[in-house]
């Protein structure tokens, strides 16, 4: 016999009614479900609210973040959107799908990112090892600090793409970002030590293992005795949707978030809460854009995805920036 007896034709007091509205176990259920989802809700809110006050989630961020009409493009951000579309033109629709699979690719990638930066007076260094009996390489350009230069702050992303993918969004977005700081910090006087990484080997399979290009190049840093302060990864920027559900994550941050991907996101763990609200505090009072920030255990799906996890198994603080994935 089924749990629950069907709807009947006659309207019984378990089923439907006679005009197809709901019978007496059509209501019992709704209620117990609505019941379930409250119970649920409020379970997560607490769980929230414990693991903030044990500094294990850090949800609250400073400053406000940007409610209205998106401004139009100033001709500063004008000219830096038509730089980025160049970037991603070149790796994403002419060079495409690159890794050690598509090592051809990837190469020709590199060389694009070495040659762009050359043009901007950049002197690349390039950190190359072995993966699978093939040759692959980090890029890194300095600037040295004028006042704290033993302090370093690292901003990254990397250039290589899953599978078969061109990667428009994931990682080609953050790539070409990195590409137009760099040159727009050509020639400063950063008080502190920069650098701008290019990192490979971060999608999967070599995602968080050693041979990931991050793993490789957080590892040299620790050995060297570098006293890097920040780090900041630069991932999957460049998707943005105004529909529902665009954006998920796993509970209960689904109760915090919104559902939609209109937004940039600052992401860090416990360790690196002060640097994801410094970064946000002064994102918020410089920019008209929707921002949302968290810092959470490195366990939890999503918090952990991109080059700064290499930095956190190092000691090092660090966080990523990006949108919708």
């Amino acid at each position: 016999m089924a749990d629950e007896p069907g709807p009947r034709r006659g309207g019984g007091a378990l089923g439907h009614q006679a005009g197809g509205g709901p019978g007496l176990h059509d209501v019992i259920r709704r209620i117990f479900k609505r019941l379930s989802r409250i119970h649920i809700t409020a379970i997560s809110v607490v769980v929230i609210l414990i693991l903030s006050w044990t500094g294990c989630f850090t949800v609250k961020m400073p400053g406000d973040s940007f409610d209205g009409s998106l401004p139009d493009a100033n001709s500063e951000q004008a000219s830096v959107a038509k730089n980025l579309k160049t970037h991603i033109e070149k790796l994403a629709g002419e060079i495409g799908a690159r890794n050690v699979s598509h090592h051809y690719a990837l190469e020709k990638a590199a060389i694009y990112l070495e040659q762009e930066l050359q043009k901007l007076g950049w002197l690349v260094q390039q950190q190359a090892f072995e993966t699978d009996g093939k040759t692959v390489r980090n890029l890194e350009v300095e600037l040295r600090g004028t006042k704290r230069p033993d302090e370093m702050v690292i901003i990254g992303a990397h250039y290589d793409t899953a599978g078969i993918s061109p990667g428009a969004n994931d990682n080609t977005s953050g790539t070409a970002g990195l590409l137009e700081l760099a040159r727009l910090f050509a020639g400063s006087k950063p008080g502190r030590t920069l650098r701008f990484v290019f990192f490979v080997n971060e999608e999967p399979p070599y995602f968080r293992t050693e041979q990931m290009g991050s793993r490789v190049y957080a590892r040299a840093c620790k050995n060297r005795g570098e006293n890097i302060v920040a780090m900041i990864s630069l991932e999957t920027i460049g998707y943005y949707s105004e529909a529902e559900n665009s954006q998920k994550y796993p509970p209960p941050l689904s109760l915090i978030y919104p559902s939609t991907g209109d937004f940039i996101g600052f992401v860090g763990n416990p360790a690196s809460s002060k640097l994801v609200k410094r970064c946000i505090n002064i994102f918020r009072k410089v920019e008209s854009f929707p921002s949302e920030g968290i810092a959470a255990p490195g366990s939890i799906p999503g918090i952990g995805w991109s080059d700064h996890w290499s930095f956190w198994q190092e000691g090092y603080c660090s966080a990523s920036v990006g949108m919708t994935v």
